[in-house]
């Protein structure tokens, strides 16, 4: 069994296990929130919040996360940490994980986490990537699991872009047993790479098609998101003709299993990518997607806390005894 880890730069290489035991964090978490008995580890602590990107659910739950869990945050522009800015990055690393017990990044270029993570002795977290979205992927399988689906033995359709999320649903397929069709345009694929590791090492099965409805027939689960991601704003005229056809409405939803639930992880482009009618339906769970990324995100801030302190007590244990001075 692989280590715990100390930072969550993406989901690639996560043991099954030590996801099930973070949503039984999340879900201890759950239950305490508000009272006497609710647990403060980060008391005294604070988290850096770095956000080069607009954030609405991302910046609201780990802030409250933090504060439910004793600590404080204090936020970060690009003005201060970026890549051609006043210092380098791993500078800046070394210098908040000195003064932070956390440090979250939501960002453009994925560079940024893995650099800040390689010089960091605190937990760097992936709050969000052009590459990947991690934590939004494991509140989405956290979220079906309360909803009472079993992730190993479900069907997963995705509708629409090829971006970080779909690419989180990837990695995370080598995780979890669930069988994940993608419906994308031509031009608007996953990134390759991640594809066929995915197509090798799922073992519920990957495939991609063109057709939505050949995606959705027969799906537990219809996933979709933005056609313009931020960043993006300029193409957005041209993704719509593009991506025309890939609304999710009432008659694609209607091919999935009469059960099937309907997931976005927000915000949502209302009349693009999904209906009004489909996402404040009876089958979408999206509220719950929202809410359970503070619950999730809390349960993960802990496990990595956690297992940073392992680390540095396994430094220290195995670090040489000074040398004394004969005679001294």
């Amino acid at each position: 069994m692989s280590p715990a880890p100390v930072h969550l730069i993406d989901l690639s290489g996560l043991e099954k296990s030590w996801v099930l035991d973070l949503f039984e964090e999340a879900d201890r978490l759950r239950l305490v929130r508000g009272t006497r008995n609710a647990p403060r580890p980060f008391a005294g602590r604070t988290a850096a919040l770095v956000f080069h990107k607009p954030s609405l659910r991302t910046r609201v739950s780990f802030t409250i996360g933090m504060h439910d869990l004793g600590g404080d945050v204090v936020e970060l522009s690009i003005a201060e940490v970026s890549e051609t800015g006043r210092e380098s990055l791993p500078d800046v690393a070394r210098s908040l994980s000195g003064m932070c017990g956390l440090i979250v990044v939501r960002t453009f270029a994925h560079r940024i986490v893995q650099t800040l993570a390689e010089h960091s002795s605190a937990p760097v977290i992936n709050a969000l990537t052009d590459f990947s979205h991690p934590c939004q992927v494991l509140a989405d399988l956290y979220t079906l699991k309360r909803a009472g689906r079993d992730v190993d033995a479900i069907n997963i359709a995705w509708i629409g872009d090829g971006n970080n999320v779909l690419h989180s649903w990837l990695q995370a397929s080598h995780i979890f047993d669930f069988s994940l069709s993608i419906a994308v345009p031509d031009g608007f694929e996953p990134d390759g790479g991640l594809f066929i590791e995915a197509e090798r090492h799922s073992k519920g099965g990957v495939r991609r098609v063109r057709d939505p409805r050949e995606a959705v027939a027969g799906a537990d689960v219809v996933y979709t998101d933005t056609w313009t991601s931020m960043g993006q704003e300029k193409d957005a005229d041209w993704r719509r003709v593009m991506f025309a056809g890939m609304t999710v409405n009432e008659s694609l939803m209607a091919l999935a299993k009469p059960d099937a639930l309907f997931m976005h992880c927000l915000p949502a482009h209302r009349g693009e990518e999904v209906t009004n009618e489909v996402i404040d339906g009876p089958q979408s769970i999206v509220v719950a997607q929202a809410e359970n990324r503070l619950h999730l995100q809390k349960g993960l801030m802990v496990a990595l806390m956690r297992a940073t302190e392992v680390k540095k007590r396994t430094v220290r244990k195995s670090a040489p005894a000074p040398v004394v001075p004969a005679g001294a």
